[in-house]
């Protein structure tokens, strides 16, 4: 098995310039240990998220939000698609959320004081599972309210066409810091590639996120995923794409919302063409009356540069091939 451990996943940037860590063959796995968004740096409640105090936040933009990679995928090309089967993500044995001031649409809010006034980090214990482990275990939010662990991972993507971009706020159809909630175990995540050996990097894994991640963080773990890398020749797609055993999505970011949710539907139509048989016209016409097609609202959080990011779905049995 092909590894990155995580003191080797503590890259800040999507950088084509960088020397990969392992190279596989296509159909080949991969496992990598992540930080969490803080690379360690909350343990407890007592860690507040004060910038002068934060490791990294010395800097603009900060050293937020690690990555593990690039993973070098032999014979891979730009113009083809890289194919990320997603096996396994196992996640530590708590996880955090920290807000404050200026953290979130919140941050400077008078009519609650204590979400601006003050710091407050939440630690979320997680208990294992039937398994033995987190893979099927709870998220404990306090003594009263709990909940199934639902991991996912909040930041991949390939190294992008020209730009650097940082995974603290860096977006695209190559990927980025986007925290889609259906980038979870049994999944499969479509990219396009734009160098050679696709240049693969992920981590920011969540055990836990709602629709928008309102707050800008979610239940932030460190984790250890395992993923398959494959690669379809010669193929184009406009932006990230996700297979789920019972639906396909298309993704968009951008601002504002609408643009986002418009942009998405656009892709989904152009799947539905260009792959499953359908006219333009029934195309169009289905995304207006299928009453199971769906808007999924991922991330949409005022923070930064941050875009928002929508999810055009649709179940495969609506599907013509």
């Amino acid at each position: 098995m092909h590894r990155i451990p995580r003191e080797h996943a503590r890259k800040y940037a999507f950088d084509w310039r960088d020397e990969p860590l392992v190279r596989i063959q296509p159909g080949e796995s991969v496992e990598i240990e992540t930080y969490d968004a803080s690379t360690g740096y909350f343990k407890t409640p007592d860690d507040k998220a004060i910038p002068g105090k934060r490791p990294g936040f010395d800097r603009t933009p900060p050293h937020a939000n690690p990555i593990g990679g690039p993973v070098y995928v032999e014979g891979a090309q730009r113009g083809d698609v890289l194919v990320v089967a997603i096996e396994d993500i196992t996640v530590d044995a708590y996880s955090w959320i920290a807000i404050g001031p200026r953290r979130g649409p919140l941050g400077e809010s008078t009519r609650w004081p204590e979400l601006s006034s003050d710091y407050t980090t939440k630690i979320f214990k997680h208990t294992p599972g039937k398994s033995g482990t987190t893979r099927d275990g709870t998220l404990h939010f306090n003594d009263k309210l709990s909940w199934p662990i639902t991991p996912f991972i909040g930041t991949l993507g390939v190294a992008p066409d020209r730009e650097v971009t940082t995974s603290l706020d860096g977006q695209g159809e190559w990927g980025g810091n986007l925290d889609v909630r259906d980038v979870a175990p049994g999944n499969t995540i479509y990219l396009p590639i734009h160098h050679a050996g696709a240049l693969f990097y992920l981590g920011d894994v969540h055990a836990s996120q709602g629709d928008t991640e309102f707050t800008g963080t979610a239940a932030e773990t460190k984790a250890t995923v395992r993923v398959k890398l494959d690669v379809i020749k010669n193929k184009k797609i406009p932006w990230m794409r996700i297979e789920k055993p019972g639906s396909i999505i298309a993704v968009h970011a951008n601002r504002p919302m609408e643009v986002a949710v418009e942009t998405a539907t656009i892709h989904l139509m152009d799947w539905l063409i260009t792959e499953h048989g359908f006219t333009p016209t029934d195309a169009y016409c289905l995304v207006s009356t299928c009453p199971d097609f769906r808007i999924n609202i991922y991330q949409m959080c005022k923070i930064g540069k941050l875009s928002f990011v929508a999810g055009a779905e649709i179940p495969k049995r609506y599907l013509l091939t």
